[in-house]
């Protein structure tokens, strides 16, 4: 059955009705899943890598959806009050940065190692999605004991809370550095960068996660034409699959937007960390057994 599958997805003409439907089902399940978390780029180089496509071609033919994806989000954070562009402009620019070098090894790069630090990296970006979605909980609760406070006791803390959060936006030579090298691991594979750039904006600029997954969008949308423009350049682009695939990862990206639901983010978290575990698997056992 697996290999019937597989031959099926070497062989299918990407404009037949049913690859269309499988890149779209599963470009909205990308899409829906990156605007909300992180990491589910990974099926994306997994479909297309069971599709015949080498890991950089792969790798540069996501990025297509990646940027329709992330634009649209990014829109709809910004009417929601929650994109700082300002903001996520100062992160965007050391993010797209830091992409050229990692867009370039990632373009010039022989498939094999590129496969081998994929399985060796993704695990660690399904871990830290984990720690944060374990962070997002401790937070929810953290919010919901603060909104039975008292007026008076909000009002004392409020002064000393802004100048804190004045204080850990303030964009500093060292955050520059930080975001251009987490713009270095964007450049060479998108799957776990957006779970970066949320930690750098909650850890080192004080935003809650929803504001930080609002960042999140805005930067990718900066960093993410310099990344796709190398591997085009390179001709690792399958642009009849990106185009088709962006339909998906749009639609997927407007539904979370729009109806995000709390409860649910946690499940999709899980399967797509264990899908990473998977497929990190299969790229260094096909690489090294």
């Amino acid at each position: 059955m697996i290999e019937n599958l597989t031959n099926y997805l070497q062989t299918a003409d990407p404009f037949s009705a049913g690859m269309i439907a499988l890149l779209i089902g599963v470009g909205i399940f990308v899409g829906f899943v990156n605007t909300l978390a992180g990491m589910a780029t990974a099926l994306s180089y997994a479909l297309f890598m069971a599709m015949g496509m080498p890991i950089n071609v792969a790798n540069g033919t996501t990025r297509v959806g990646v940027l329709a994806q992330f634009a649209v989000s990014s829109v709809m954070f910004k009417r929601s009050g929650y994109l700082d562009t300002k903001l996520a402009t100062k992160v965007g620019i050391p993010v797209a940065i830091g992409s050229l070098a990692g867009a370039q090894a990632a373009a010039v790069l022989n498939p094999t190692v590129m496969e081998i630090a994929m399985g060796i990296m993704l695990p660690v970006m399904a871990v830290m999605l984990l720690y944060s979605q374990h962070r997002r909980s401790k937070e929810a609760i953290a919010s919901s004991t603060e909104s039975t406070s008292s007026s008076s006791t909000e009002s004392t803390s409020s002064s000393s809370t802004g100048a804190s959060a004045k204080k850990s936006k303030a964009f500093s030579a060292a955050k520059f550095i930080a975001f251009m090298f987490i713009g270095a691991y964007g450049g060479f594979t998108h799957a776990g960068v957006g779970i970066l750039i949320i930690f750098g904006s909650f850890y080192l600029l004080g935003l809650d996660i929803l504001r930080a997954n609002g960042i999140k969008q805005f930067a990718v949308v900066i960093y993410t034409p310099i990344a796709l423009t190398i591997f085009i350049l390179h001709g690792q682009v399958n642009w009849p699959v990106a185009l088709i695939y962006a339909i998906g990862n749009i639609t997927g990206a407007v539904i979370a937007s729009r109806y995000a639901v709390k409860w649910g983010a946690k499940a999709v978290n899980y399967i797509i960390a264990i899908a990473v575990f998977a497929m990190s698997f299969w790229l260094l056992y096909k690489n090294i057994a």
